[in-house]
């Protein structure tokens, strides 16, 4: 059943059955929808579908139709894709994607353009075996991991993915850092690898979680253990490239090691993002120091600037 207000018509509940899932929507940046026949209309879009327990399913957010109206399919975004999308925004302000760094043909290919791709990759494949590997990007997740082109993608973390909607579904309930098991094929034979996520940048490390942050810019990250310890130092944050944001216009210099924000001590990145979201006026103390110099420094930056 899918819930919503249809043209202004308030908690309006029409049903249907659920024909497919990972389904692939053209020149749609989410590419796992469920497809319902449940009427769906604008006003629709954020509304619940659920099954008849009333347990969620998804939330309704597309339709295909050539009039802009409903004309008999509708999509759903999965509510596993919803339960990370919201635990992020709640954890980080914003959505975290991860990314695993390979390329693979689009699904539906004829006979002849898939024999080229196969006679390219000196392989053998047939549609529906799993995900054909076509390029691994350079400092991606999957070539870290030895993942090579011509490899088939079987199993994500025991997930069988056979289409690309699949496996985009799978690798959208992770983020930047996460690790996952991936059973590929290469000559005939299975073999497991363990992959740690990147960000589309090819790093580890979290997005940027508020407005602040962004003002802020500059390229930030947790120091490294020797370094804390040689400073006596329990944690810190490592000023490793300026930008052009707020940080990059005030005194501070590259190297600086942030350890408190409006007296609250910071002792990873993520730390230092919940630190901003938590401040109240339109600017913030920042106090630290630099590794291999004596004393504490403290800067007031204007966050409105």
């Amino acid at each position: 059943m899918a819930v919503g207000n249809p043209y202004n018509l308030n908690s309006t509940v029409t049903a249907g059955i659920v024909s497919a899932k990972a389904r692939n929507l053209e020149n749609n940046g989410l590419q796992s929808f469920i497809q319902t026949d449940a009427a769906v209309n604008q006003g629709n879009s954020g509304g619940a579908l659920v099954n008849t327990s009333g347990e969620l399913v998804g939330i309704n957010s597309a339709i295909s139709s050539p009039t802009g109206s409903y004309a008999g399919y509708a999509y759903a975004i999965p509510v596993n894709i919803v339960k990370k999308v919201v635990t992020d925004i709640v954890k980080y302000g914003t959505v975290q994607r991860a990314y695993l760094g390979i390329s693979y043909p689009k699904d539906g290919l004829s006979d002849e353009e898939l024999k080229k791709i196969l006679e390219d990759l000196n392989t053998k494949y047939k549609e529906g075996d799993g995900i054909l590997i076509s390029d691994v990007l350079d400092g991606g997740a999957a070539k870290a991991a030895g993942i090579k082109k011509g490899d088939i993608l079987l199993k994500i973390n025991g997930v069988a993915v056979k289409t690309s909607p699949e496996l985009q579904e799978q690798v959208s309930r992770y983020k930047p850092g996460d690790k996952m098991n991936l059973v590929v094929k290469r000559d005939g034979k299975e073999m497991t690898m363990e992959v740690t996520l990147k960000a589309k940048l090819g790093t580890t490390d979290l997005v940027k979680s508020s407005k602040a942050a962004e003002k802020l810019g500059g390229k930030l990250e947790t120091i490294d253990k020797a370094t804390a310890e040689k400073n006596d130092l329990e944690g810190g944050v490592l000023i490793k490239e300026l930008g052009s944001g707020i940080i990059g216009k005030s005194r501070i210099e590259k190297g600086f090691v942030i350890t408190h924000v409006n007296e609250e001590p910071v002792n990873t990145v993520e730390e230092f993002y919940e630190a901003l979201k938590k401040a109240s006026s339109s600017s913030i103390k920042i106090s630290g120091v630099y590794p291999g110099y004596f004393g504490n420094y403290a800067f007031i930056l204007n966050l409105n600037e």
